[in-house]
């Protein structure tokens, strides 16, 4: 049997649940306020397995500190693993909805359903990655962009151009089309986790999304920024919950947008 097929168990509650939601298709146009709705469901989700949240939160830190570390592919696995690790979540979201629990093991159910498709999607999200830096560095200078990778501060004082206009030029294209990447990315990793959607139509599909619901996305996205400044007041300690809030809420918005509440399901 094949990693990919539709019959593979998954580990723990998930492989009981009654599978994913009604999938709606485009996604659907939501009112603004449902950006804080995204962020009340997703506490929701947090609320509900507080301790496994973290546990994942450490977890998922340690494995990019790590692959961080691996000589010259460092800079890219984070971003090839990220998609992979993103659609366990996914699955573990899904779990804790349906009367679940999230487990450890969800975060290698990437590793074991629609691989491919997740791999994917961090192929296309690195390379963007690395287009949107050259994009930077051609304009800033490429001396300050190797200098900043490499973390050298020495090297990025030393490197800063004389016209400090070409930094801040350089910053607003790199923002520019880094939106749109975002975009993209957003909701594809829990379509291809979850509908099988293939890497190009789900990063489509979430970027489509996105933009056709720009006002709910500029309210999620001030809220959650305005929960990260209380978060890193303690100390940094509220961390611990913002970014379990963030991972939840992607989940979170895709239900909002791209699938049927289970009670409405035919």
């Amino acid at each position: 049997m094949h990693a990919n097929e539709p019959g593979l168990p998954l580990p723990g509650p998930a492989a009981n649940d009654p599978g994913p939601a009604r999938l709606v298709m485009p996604g659907r146009r939501v009112r603004a306020g449902a950006g804080v709705d995204w962020v009340g469901d997703g506490w929701r989700l947090f609320r509900r397995a507080t301790l496994m949240w973290i546990v994942l939160l450490v977890v998922l830190f340690l494995v990019h500190l790590g692959l961080g570390m691996v000589p010259w592919a460092g800079m890219v696995l984070p971003s090839l693993v990220s998609p992979i690790l993103m659609g366990g979540i996914a699955l573990g979201c899904r779990s804790l909805e349906t009367g679940g629990d999230l487990e450890l093991e969800h975060l290698l159910a990437g590793f074991r359903r629609n691989t491919g498709f997740l791999f994917a999607i961090g192929v296309i999200y690195a390379v963007a990655e690395a287009a949107i830096i050259g994009a930077f560095g051609a304009i800033a200078g490429p001396t300050l962009t190797w200098a900043a990778i490499r973390g050298d501060e020495a090297a990025i004082l030393q490197s800063l151009p004389d016209d400090p206009l070409r930094l801040v030029l350089g910053a607003l294209v790199a923002l520019a089309l880094a939106v749109p990447l975002v975009a993209a990315y957003w909701f594809a990793p829990a379509l291809a986790m979850l509908h099988d959607m293939p890497a190009i139509p789900a990063m489509k599909e979430s970027f489509a999304a996105c933009f056709r619901n720009l006002m709910p996305m500029t309210v999620y996205g001030l809220l959650m920024l305005a929960l990260l400044m209380v978060a890193v007041i303690p100390l940094g300690l509220g961390l611990f919950a913002w970014t379990p809030l963030l991972m939840a809420t992607t989940y979170t918005s895709y239900r909002s947008v791209f699938t049927e509440e289970d009670g409405d399901a035919p």
